[in-house]
């Protein structure tokens, strides 16, 4: 996840997803137009003009911009102008460009949306870019029936981010990730939360990534390599009552302060403010929630029914992808970007670990020479899980954007003690089954 930030936290809502009716109309666009391509426009002076979208705070902007310069100081003929937000607005935005086709030439991709653009004809098929020094699941993130559409940018895993201030405060250590179940973690965080005034446990889960690795702790998938639901209702309902058992023993705290979290950045998040000894997020995350509480956190492994680290579940994930137009006009351009931005070792220093642990192996060995301690804990925790990782997520389906906004609805129902723990999963998985199936 992203990161998400995302590699903001998932969290944030999804109320910005490419809506069935926007997919509609971006698919007529795309007939429509026939050989049109990006707006873009060449500059009065000759340069070719590439627009360049993504997400993420300030100092991610901060640190793309120094890479846009340094990319324009090697190729004096292409002006690169950049357009970014935050991950809340930023799918519906591009949905809208697609619609319009006015897509900027160089796209940020999340994993989540990779399916909804590529099966359109929206992505360009970016082989040709150099992915010699990449492991292969890096590649396979970025692949689909049309292609490499995808080219990652970093690695990442899911964690629960601890705060090991919080736990001394209520007289506890931080826990043995390698060892600790479900019940130890539920008893550390309610401890927590009684010892602590106006701090808690936990804060409530990261979707849809909570219940993927759930999932995969029973041997299943959200989604399966088909794009069919690879879990049923009563898979829901545990994972459900799992939550609900958390919020009722004070580990969470009550319903409406989970609410008014929930479309909190990490800065402004229970982890960033430290008032949660643990929140689930990605690895590349740990930097900037770090320095937003102003103490070194950890990543942990997420705890697992049998206590055992090869039981938790985890999996490297593309933490973003750079992705190019599919019409864009300027495509070997589009490409020699992606190429920078992936392969060079000026961006690797400039992203370090901000996109993710880098997919370019040599980048990736000079990156970690030079991180400060608490990226380097976050890149050597993501390289210490590879002998107890399970495979990959399948590429999520077309309409898997929905699942994050169905999963935190119904997760407050719950909360609120609106619907039953029961009637709350029969209902999301309904409403999931439908989102993946059109």
């Amino acid at each position: 996840m992203d990161q998400q930030d995302h590699s903001r936290k998932s969290r944030q809502k999804f109320g910005a997803r490419l809506s069935k009716s926007v997919a509609v109309v971006a698919v007529a666009a795309l007939a429509l137009t026939g050989c049109g391509g990006s707006s873009s426009a060449d500059s009065a002076d000759g340069k070719t003009v590439l627009r360049f979208s993504w997400w993420g705070s300030d100092s991610r902007a901060q640190a793309t911009n120094k890479i846009i310069e340094a990319f324009e100081a090697e190729n004096p003929d292409i002006d690169v102008q950049g357009e970014y937000s935050d991950w809340s607005g930023y799918w519906d935005k591009l949905a809208t460009q697609v619609a319009s086709n006015d897509a900027p030439d160089i796209i940020q991709m999340d994993d989540k949306y990779l399916r909804e653009y590529a099966d359109r004809g929206a992505l360009l098929d970016l082989t040709g870019v150099d992915v010699s020094k990449f492991e292969e699941v890096s590649i396979q993130n970025g692949t689909t029936d049309d292609g490499l559409v995808g080219l990652t940018t970093g690695i990442n895993s899911f964690t629960l981010t601890a705060n090991p201030k919080v736990l001394e405060e209520a007289g506890l250590e931080v826990p043995d990730d390698k060892t600790w179940t479900w019940d130890d973690y539920r008893k550390i965080t309610e401890t927590v939360s009684e010892k602590l005034d106006g701090k808690y446990g936990a804060e409530a889960p990261n979707e849809p990534a909570g219940l993927q690795t759930w999932l995969r702790q029973g041997g299943k998938h959200l989604t399966g390599s088909d794009g069919a639901l690879g879990f049923t209702a009563e898979d829901l309902t545990g994972y459900f009552q799992h939550h609900h058992d958390l919020l009722a023993d004070g580990s969470y705290p009550k319903a409406s302060v989970l609410a008014e979290n929930q479309n909190a950045g990490p800065d402004r998040s229970m982890t960033g403010t430290g008032t949660a000894a643990f929140g689930m997020w990605w690895s590349n995350q740990l930097g900037g929630l770090s320095a937003a509480v102003g103490s070194d956190l950890v990543p942990l492994r997420l705890p697992s029914s049998t206590g055992k680290a090869e039981d938790n579940g985890l999996w490297y994930k593309s933490s973003m992808m750079m992705s190019g137009y599919g019409r864009t006009k300027h495509p070997d351009e589009v490409k020699k970007f992606i190429d920078f931005m992936v392969n060079s070792q000026e961006a690797g220093k400039l992203n370090q670990m901000d996109r993710g642990l880098p997919a370019n192996l040599d980048v990736r060995k000079n990156v970690v020479a030079d991180l400060d301690s608490v990226e380097t804990a976050s890149a050597e925790f993501v390289s210490s899980l590879e002998p107890e990782l399970q495979g990959t997520e399948p590429i999520p389906p077309m309409g898997f954007s929905a699942v994050q906004d169905i999963l935190y609805r119904y997760e407050m129902e719950v909360f609120f003690d609106r619907q039953s723990v029961a009637d709350a999963a029969q209902n999301a998985f309904k409403e999931i089954e439908t989102a993946v199936a059109q």
